[in-house]
């Protein structure tokens, strides 16, 4: 428990440094389209711009999502069920977890669902 509340403390460190980043991203973005034409339409930069704030945005929702899986990760991990395919009770898998350490599922039922 004590190497799976770890991995998931590091976890957590990564996607804040993650989300830090690609703030930072964002901000510089919206700076530089402060610099250019308000006219995303008709201004070959803005389209550029107005892609890239697209995709940081898009990126920024997928770390927070993230955060949020790996804090009831550790609900779960306190509560005793960490570990547990919430759809079907059976163990999730040591390597399953190992590689999504906030797996909800099983992966027979992450395939029924995908």
């Amino acid at each position: 428990m004590h190497e799976t509340r770890r991995r998931l403390a590091a976890e957590r460190e990564q996607a804040l440094a993650r989300l830090a980043s690609l703030t930072g991203d964002y901000d510089s973005v919206v700076a530089a389209s402060l610099d250019t034409n308000a006219d995303d339409e008709h201004d070959p930069e803005g389209a550029t711009i107005a892609f890239e704030r697209s995709q940081i945005g898009a990126l920024v929702r997928q770390v927070r999502h993230h955060l949020t899986e790996i804090d009831a990760a550790l609900e779960r991990l306190e509560a005793g069920s960490y570990g547990a395919c919430e759809r079907c009770g059976s163990a999730i898998g040591d390597a399953r977890l190992e590689a999504l350490p906030a797996a909800r599922t099983c992966i027979r039922c992450a395939s029924v669902r995908g």
